[in-house]
């Protein structure tokens, strides 16, 4: 048996809840986790892993969409790159399409977050629960606040990703075995709808639309290459597959809340990434041109729910009915992705021809500047 760091996260979450003092491995035990922590995944899915071949402690990574209310499982096949194992149907989610900003706003986070075993929860009120772990550093760096959210069981949700519990107990499950497996983490990508030309071309007059072009360039990674962007922030903005320019004193340092330091984007990357977001721009400056019709900036409803269980919860969406989250929602202006040098978001697509970030031209939008064929 191993008596990983995974277990020992488990147990330790176990004892708490229990009131007990912690115990070292699960081997000895193994009776302070609830089965339902444990359990092994369905044979179905088990076969799947093996047609698939994807190693059942090879790394995942979770993407979800708000609009569409889908949750993907992709896990590593015995090539190294990630595949789709399954797309569950969300069964609830709460606010409105944008990412969260305060405690108490029910908005579901939007963004990149990394899984550890401390954030698996097998006592969770909700049958289990993964924490997202929002706030991250670019929440933080941006303000914003709020705790425990979640993708959890029940089908219920104030601020969480809500499963119903058989879901839960797969996709826990699939986690857990990561962690067995010897990963320290995995990623999980929350969007407010798939980042196609069309949909972010709906979304337009949206205020969170700079923000969500940010999103799109690590989503962008991710579909081009199938392997996990890598993550971090600086200067309140996410940065993905940043490597130190050639000749570089010393590795890159990245500060939250402060300046970016010069770098370029993994040049194994960069090609793909940069003629995915060149075609993109394209389609989409056109649907702009044809004058493509637009959706409200804010639903008016708390949440949404894949039609695959309306007519099992037929009560679970419109709640909107008595509390309109349209009246209550904060108009909020876009947030401003311009620091005193300029564009961030023509920094990164300069950054895709290998060149350090440094200068910039005027600042007119991630799509618009692919397009335009702005670069340093």
């Amino acid at each position: 048996m191993i008596c990983a760091a995974l277990l020992r996260a488990l147990v330790l979450t176990a004892v708490l809840a229990a009131g007990v003092m912690p115990a070292a491995c699960l081997d000895d035990n193994s009776n302070l986790l609830p089965g339902k922590a444990t359990k092994e995944l369905p044979p179905e899915l088990l076969s799947l892993l093996q047609e698939k071949k994807m190693p059942k402690h090879s790394p995942i990574i979770l993407r979800i969409f708000k609009e569409e209310a889908e949750l993907e499982v992709w896990k590593q096949d015995t090539s190294g790159h990630f595949e789709i194992l399954k797309t569950y149907p969300v069964c609830r989610w709460s606010g409105d399409l944008g990412p969260k900003l305060y405690e108490g706003d029910r908005q579901t986070p939007e963004g990149f977050y990394s899984i550890t075993p401390a954030q698996m929860n097998p006592n969770s009120s909700y049958y289990l629960a993964i924490n997202t772990g929002f706030p991250n550093s670019f929440d933080k760096a941006n303000n914003r606040a709020g705790s425990f959210l979640m993708i959890h069981g029940d089908c219920w949700s104030s601020g969480c990703y809500a499963m119903t519990d058989e879901q839960i107990s797969e996709i826990y499950a699939l986690a857990r075995d990561v962690f067995v497996g010897g990963a320290p983490s995995f990623q999980v990508q929350a969007y407010p709808f798939r980042l196609t030309p069309a949909n972010l071309a709906r979304h337009r007059n949206s205020p969170n639309l700079a923000f969500w072009e940010m999103l799109k360039i690590g989503n962008d990674h991710f579909e081009t290459t199938h392997l996990e962007p890598k993550v971090n922030v600086c200067n309140r903005s996410y940065v993905f597959d940043a490597q130190a320019p050639a000749n570089s004193p010393g590795p890159l340092v990245f500060n939250p809340t402060g300046k970016c330091p010069a770098f370029v984007v993994n040049p194994k990357i960069a090609p793909m990434a940069q003629e995915k977001q060149r075609s993109d721009a394209m389609e989409y400056a056109q649907l702009v041109k044809d004058n493509a019709p637009t959706t409200s900036i804010y639903s008016g409803f708390d949440g949404g729910m894949n039609k695959a269980f309306l007519a099992q919860f037929p009560g679970r969406v419109r709640l909107a009915m008595v509390m309109p989250y349209a009246s209550y929602l904060p108009q909020l202006p876009p947030i401003p992705w311009v620091d005193n040098d300029g564009s961030l978001a023509n920094k990164w697509f300069g950054t895709m021809f290998a060149k350090p970030v440094g200068c910039d031209p005027a600042h007119t939008g991630f799509l618009s500047s692919v397009l335009a064929g702005h670069q340093c």
